[in-house]
């Protein structure tokens, strides 16, 4: 069983093992440096159907349809579904995996969502809620443009703090105690804020969420930076990882050797004009099924921080110049 180490992190002693993972992609996620690691990248950014909403609930069924197809699975044989994405109500999430007839909690943290939904299965497949349990998020960069900025149609300028929103979907399924990749702790994260109004500034607003999350891991853990092989958060881009770095360094933790952002790696930034880089629930998603996890697996590295963070704004609260929260969740890998 999972016990407490120090005031906020959880270890577990029978580490729920990654069965399988996967990642669908759009086309301009395709073009990125990862387009070769995904399991599927779509074309259409509209994938075939009547709306961006319903674009990105195909992207969810498919990124799940490709982890039970990869792990051998039945849909029946995994017990529960965590799910998110951005869109108001979850509905990426409620009508993607619809289809499947699974238990479903639908799970809000933002770009943030896919470590949540890791920390709650592994917590589940811990304590005996289910055998396998499934974490499962997705964006799409004209649905969450509408949702929370402004329709494409509008034309409306990006300044260069501002991210690009992924269209993509990642899947992991856990399972019990095993062979593989495993789930050795997990930490939620706390609500900060540091004053941004900015929506077109949410590495920044993010930040100080990673920050705060990273040094309590360290702080309850005991370990060092130097023994983890990689920290990788998502998606703070470039202006929220330099923050980041120099967030953590007062805090007297340096990781800036050993730390990487997805939203810096699913994009070739210089080529594909995203600005500050990726943002979104799939951006941090995409890039921990496509290449972190089975970097991990094939032992490129051992020890892998994973730090999604979040954004917790809406179109409401921007308008009323309210500072924007941030979250970040992280969970700690470890290779077989």
């Amino acid at each position: 069983m999972a016990h407490r180490i120090g005031r906020y992190t959880t270890w577990f002693d029978r580490p729920p093992t990654v069965e399988a993972a996967a990642a669908v992609a759009g086309p301009k996620e395709g073009q990125g440096p990862l387009g070769n690691r995904f399991d599927r990248v779509f074309t259409d950014p509209r994938l075939g159907k009547k709306s961006w909403e319903q674009a990105e609930s195909e992207l969810q069924r498919q990124a799940f349809l490709f982890a039970l197809q990869k792990g051998g699975l039945k849909p029946e044989e995994v017990d529960c579904l965590f799910a998110g994405d951005l869109l108001n109500q979850c509905v990426g999430s409620t009508e993607g995996l619809l289809p499947f007839g699974l238990p479903q909690a639908g799970i809000y943290g933002a770009c943030s969502t896919m470590a949540l939904g890791l920390l709650l299965a592994a917590v589940a497949c811990d304590g005996g809620m289910a055998r396998r349990a499934a974490a499962v998020t997705s964006s799409h960069f004209c649905a969450s443009e509408r949702q929370f900025r402004l329709p494409l149609e509008y034309g409306g300028q990006r300044p260069q703090t501002a991210q690009w929103t992924a269209t993509a979907a990642g899947a992991v399924v856990l399972g019990q105690p095993g062979e593989g990749v495993q789930v050795t702790a997990a930490l939620l994260g706390r609500v900060r804020e540091g004053g941004v109004t900015d929506a077109n500034n949410m590495g920044a607003a993010m930040a100080p969420a990673a920050a705060d999350v990273i040094v309590r891991f360290f702080n309850d853990t005991g370990l060092r930076p130097e023994e983890v092989d990689l920290i990788a958060t998502g998606d703070l881009g470039e202006t929220g990882s330099k923050l980041l770095c120099r967030l953590t360094a007062e805090a007297g933790l340096p990781i800036a050797d050993r730390h990487a952002d997805c939203g810096l790696n699913l994009y070739h930034k210089e080529l594909q004009d995203v600005h500050a880089g990726g943002s979104g629930c799939g951006c941090s998603a995409a890039v921990l099924c496509a290449r972190l996890l089975p970097e991990l697996a094939e032992g490129v590295i051992k020890r892998l921080l994973f730090v999604a963070t979040g954004s917790l704004h809406s179109p409401t609260t921007v308008q009323q110049k309210t500072p924007i929260p941030g979250i970040a969740h992280a969970v700690y890998f470890t290779a077989p």
